[in-house]
């Protein structure tokens, strides 16, 4: 079986093409710039020449129509029609209380996901576009959604739960609800099968840092704390994201800058965190290239960002009464061994011992870090959400077809 995995931006779309008998990837791509006359299908067929081709793609239906035709093109292609694909998988970033997994796409699942746009106005708006765009080009085959939210829907009430006027909750669903979903639940159980342990037997942070990031404490093998809120807003320090902050200060610095709540919500997710500290960048290489020439700025832009990440860590291992492992991926967890080395520097009391040569490795293997007497063993592992979405697009289509 063949599995399209979709993931549709408001401008953009990746696409990776999996054949399921061994979950290799026969192919992978990027359309960028939809909607503008110059956009750029970036396509990368395994075994053969990458194609970057030019074009006009105004909307997601063209770029669907060209995904598939680079995928059945002759020279270029990895199959021979688009019959072969069996069907096609999509992230969806938001599924609200409605969806504690992923789902077959049906009318109900749309209107679902419609409704919750207010929750996710620049991701389920443009989820949706993907889907109908596939469903136009590809009439009749199955498609599933796969939820960053539906992992956490295992938290209990006191962890979801604000401490605000519960009518808010009841007339609007407001709570946490955290996101990358499906990247916790991949590393979490790469980590216990790495370990040779029951994943119900174990008590493991995992830590997803890239621009965004979000830790979440995973306990018998389900999600009981996240550190995203209702939005992707909350938690940690991230590139450009304020991550926790007195609510106070919004109103406040509202009044001071007369600023509207779209500019102070740009403010929020677009000009702050490691840019707004740095004065620099976003990124986290730029940000210790920057502390290593002794910039003051990039430095404090470090330690904040590792104290924040260290704080987080810290009040989950409380939260579940000890911690067995504790797992870095994406794109800062699993190459930035500077700043892992500094956190778990300053984890010892945990009984933590770092194998300083094993941090420096870099590798696209889940790997230790610890040493294998360290009371809680430390791992770096690759995160893959995209096999995460081909896979349960495989079972429930399978399931259907039984």
């Amino acid at each position: 079986m063949n599995i399209l995995v979709i993931n549709s931006g408001s401008s953009s779309l990746k696409y990776q093409l999996y054949n399921m008998d061994d979950e290799s990837v026969l192919a992978k791509g990027l359309v960028e710039r939809i909607g503008m006359d110059s956009s750029i299908l970036n396509h990368k067929p395994t075994g053969k020449a990458e194609v970057t081709e030019v074009s006009e793609i105004l909307e997601h239906n063209t770029a669907i129509r060209k995904v598939l035709a680079c995928l059945t093109d002759k020279e270029h292609g990895v199959i021979e029609s688009i019959n072969e694909i069996n069907a096609v998988g999509h992230r969806v970033v938001h599924g609200g209380e409605f969806f504690n997994a992923s789902a077959l796409v049906d009318a109900d699942a749309k209107t679902k996901i419609r409704q919750l746009i207010d929750l996710a106005p620049l991701h389920n708006p443009a989820a949706m576009m993907g889907i109908n765009a596939t469903e136009v080009n590809m009439p009749g085959v199955p498609q599933v959604v796969v939820f960053d939210t539906a992992f956490h829907q295992t938290m209990p009430e006191k962890a979801y739960m604000y401490a605000i006027p519960r009518v808010l909750y009841n007339k609007y669903k407001v709570r946490r609800y955290g996101a990358h979903g499906t990247s916790h639940d991949f590393v979490s159980k790469a980590a216990a099968e790495y370990l040779e342990r029951p994943l119900e037997d174990l008590r493991i942070i995992t830590c997803h840092i890239g621009n965004g990031g979000s830790v979440t404490a995973v306990q018998g093998g389900v999600s009981v704390d996240t550190s995203m809120g209702m939005t992707p807003l909350e938690g940690l320090m991230m590139g450009t994201r304020s991550g926790d902050l007195d609510p106070a200060i919004v109103p406040y610095v509202m009044n001071k800058e007369e600023l509207s709540v779209g500019e102070v919500n740009s403010m929020l997710n677009k000009h702050s965190g490691l840019l707004a500290i740095s004065g620099v960048s976003s990124d986290m290489r730029d940000i210790i290239d920057g502390m290593e020439k002794g910039e003051p700025n990039s430095t404090l832009a470090f330690e904040m960002y590792e104290y924040r990440l260290r704080k987080y860590i810290g009040s989950y291992t409380a939260a579940m009464n000890g911690v067995d492992a504790i797992v870095f991926t994406a794109g800062v967890g699993e190459n930035a061994s500077l700043l892992r080395e500094k956190l778990l520097n300053n984890l010892t009391f945990l009984g933590i011992e770092l194998d300083a040569e094993a941090n420096k490795v870099r590798s696209g293997d889940p790997r230790r870090i610890s040493t294998v007497d360290s009371k809680v063993q430390v791992l770096v592992v690759p995160t893959n959400e995209e096999l995460v979405i081909a896979r349960d697009t495989h079972r429930i289509v399978q399931g259907i077809n039984c």
